[in-house]
């Protein structure tokens, strides 16, 4: 006898319609049902609720699946779990960190600063508290007790306390902000309440290190991104006693909205004194929001995989970002890769013993010193003993772009205006997401074809690149290298030198005259110089060999100068020159601490209509349009060159 091949049900198919379709063909089969009609009597209503039913048990099954595996979790409590059962902490909030000196007028031996101390700063009209986290001591100098170097951290300073009671099994030990930022928290245990002894525990790090008396305690993320505290259990660090009292201090914080904060007003009195002076060292900085979902899944498996140690590159991006979360994008490299001089940048001469870590932060600003110097000292438990790591500030290489495109006016309501627009939207997206990063690589074909394919009416573009740097100009005489790290447009020597060659600058004025704008260039052979520009667009060279240009590696060095003033950049007043050079190659490469960045502000766009596109479909043009350009800014400052 033949089998009936409706009778087999197709258990792989979980939408609602297939299923309820699926129910349908098996059920017709039957012989009790031959007489329903399954579209219009009750039964369909029947088989709506089974298909539903199968439906919801499908998808809750599918989820389940997926949240069982840290690739494929979508609940940031699933992902956190797993992260967990990799040994990886999830990184809490974090507060803005500013760092003060603070003066007491006073002529008491010592004086202490409390835990909790609050300083006050306003930023947009907003006030935001900054507070210390520890005691501070300090002694008489003469007159005054100074408190040098202070960390503050924007926030509200907290205290949480619990008494450890075994009896409640639901007990836990939170901190009852999801503001927290655990980088600030202590934990104390007191004996207990008629015991005032008290014991500061520190938090685990390496379990192989401990015993059954270790003072640890250990912290993980819980639901609603609340962080808990625990403890051991006795064989594996020091348990919790009954009676025992927890007292857990730390920041609140407003993460991100203090950053920057750079002027603070002391509290009232410090200790009984009233007569404080407050200066800024250095200002806010480091506020972030908690971890992402996609960071730990990206970074629990690399620090696993890193076992407690930095030796691979992977190893030290893995614990940057741990130990740095504010870090937006890293580049590693190892000194036998290529040695580096803040004067020169990166250079292909080995420094062994050394690895070179550059660092994007998310508040677009370099790390300070102070950053700089903790973050080296936060290494030192997972390095090896014999590499030193030096933090390298990111250098960010400016593309400046003009783009001119054609299109059909007969295929579009769209004016030229409006399509540079959608143009302009277009390479702002791209700069977004194929640059501003360590390995982001401007590739023009790539984003000629975005351009084109913008809108339908669009039919042609032509883009044209331009390379942009700035470097601050120091006081006194001193020499300056600009290294763009990409070669330069020279098809032959000498090009273009009547024209003021490849190279193109804002303006600056030297030793003091402060009646010359003065401007950089090149005579195509290999030579910087420096000339003024009279109303009528004469250049005048006041020094023809100010410096040299290498044309092959896209480096410009330049001779002793006395910069003492620089012009407006892009109308704005500024302490920087801007440099720009034509490239070799319209494809552009960072190399290892250099970023690349579309400089929007000076890039152009501009359209035409094409007259081939409207002729062809028989119309009669009279006139092939005007050419639109919408610039965002102009810098009067900046020569007219055949670099811009």
């Amino acid at each position: 006898m033949a089998i009936n091949n409706n009778k087999r049900l197709k258990v792989t198919e979980f939408d609602f319609d297939e299923v309820k379709a699926n129910l349908k063909t098996f059920l017709s089969s039957q012989e009790e049902f031959k007489d329903y009609d399954f579209e219009g009597s009750g039964m369909s209503i029947l088989l709506d609720t089974l298909a539903y039913n199968t439906h919801y048990l499908g998808f809750n099954m599918n989820m389940l699946a997926n949240e069982m595996f840290l690739d494929s979790a979508a609940l940031r409590s699933s992902v956190v779990s797993h992260a967990k059962s990799l040994g990886y902490e999830v990184t809490s909030s974090r507060a803005p960190i500013a760092t003060v000196n603070i003066s007491l007028t006073t002529t008491a031996n010592t004086k202490t600063m409390p835990a909790g101390t609050a300083f006050t700063t306003s930023i947009n009209g907003v006030d935001y508290q900054f507070v210390t986290v520890s005691d501070i001591t300090s002694s008489n100098t003469g007159t005054s007790v100074p408190f040098d170097s202070v960390k503050v951290y924007e926030g509200t300073y907290v205290t949480t306390t619990y008494t450890a009671d075994s009896s409640d099994i639901d007990q836990r030990f939170l901190l009852t902000d999801n503001r927290a930022d655990t980088s600030t928290l202590t934990v104390k245990v007191q004996n207990s309440s008629t015991d005032t002894t008290t014991t500061t525990f520190t938090r685990a790090t390496d379990i192989t290190q401990l015993s059954s008396t270790s003072t640890v305690y250990y912290l993980q993320e819980t639901d609603g991104g609340y962080f808990e505290v625990y403890f051991g259990d006795g064989t594996v660090s020091k348990a919790i006693e009954d009676g025992n009292i927890i007292t857990l201090q730390y920041v609140v914080t407003n993460r991100t909205l203090a950053n920057g904060a750079s002027s603070f007003s002391a509290p009232s009195s410090i200790d009984g004194i009233t007569n404080i002076t407050v200066t800024t060292v250095s200002n806010a900085t480091g506020g972030a929001l908690p971890e992402t979902i996609n960071s730990i899944k990206l970074n629990a498996p690399l620090d696993y995989a890193a076992q407690g140690r930095a030796v691979t590159v992977d190893d030290y991006k893995t614990y940057t970002k741990k130990l740095f979360p504010n870090t937006q994008a890293v580049s590693v490299w190892g000194g036998e890769d290529g040695s580096f001089d803040t004067s020169t940048g990166v250079s292909s001469n080995p420094e062994y013993g050394k690895v070179f870590i550059s660092i994007k932060s998310t508040t677009g600003e370099n790390l300070t010193t102070e950053q700089k110097s903790s973050l080296v000292t936060a290494f030192a438990p997972y390095k090896v003993a014999s590499v030193t790591p030096v933090i390298v500030d990111p250098e960010t290489t400016f593309i400046i772009l003009n783009t001119s495109f054609q299109y059909d006016s007969t295929s579009t309501t769209s004016t030229k205006d409006e399509l540079a627009s959608l143009i302009s939207t277009t390479i702002s997206t791209f700069n977004d997401s194929d640059l501003k990063e360590f390995n982001g690589v401007f590739r023009h074909s790539k984003l000629l074809g975005l351009i084109d394919d913008t809108d339908t009416a669009i039919l042609n573009n032509t883009t044209t690149v331009t390379m942009g740097k700035f470097f601050t100009p120091v006081s006194g005489s001193s020499s300056y290298d600009i290294n763009f790290n990409n070669a330069f447009f020279n098809p032959h020597s000498g090009h273009n030198a009547d024209a003021g060659g490849i190279l193109a600058s804002t303006g600056f004025q030297l030793d003091n005259d402060t009646a010359t704008e003065y401007f950089f260039d090149d005579d195509g052979s290999g030579n910087l110089r420096i000339y003024s520009l009279s109303s009528a667009g004469v250049r005048t060279y006041l020094n023809s060999t100010a410096g040299t240009v290498d044309y092959a590696s896209g480096l410009i060095s330049t001779g002793s100068l006395n910069i003492t003033a620089v012009s407006n950049v892009d109308g704005v007043s500024s302490t920087k020159i801007r440099i720009t050079a034509l490239p070799k190659s319209n494809d552009v490469v960072p190399v290892r601490n250099q970023i690349l960045e579309i400089d929007l502000v000076n890039s152009t766009v501009g359209g035409s209509v094409d007259a081939q596109a409207t002729t062809g479909k028989g119309y009669t043009v009279t006139s092939t349009g005007t050419t639109t350009t919408t610039t965002v800014s102009t810098s009067s400052s900046t020569p007219t060159s055949s670099a811009y």
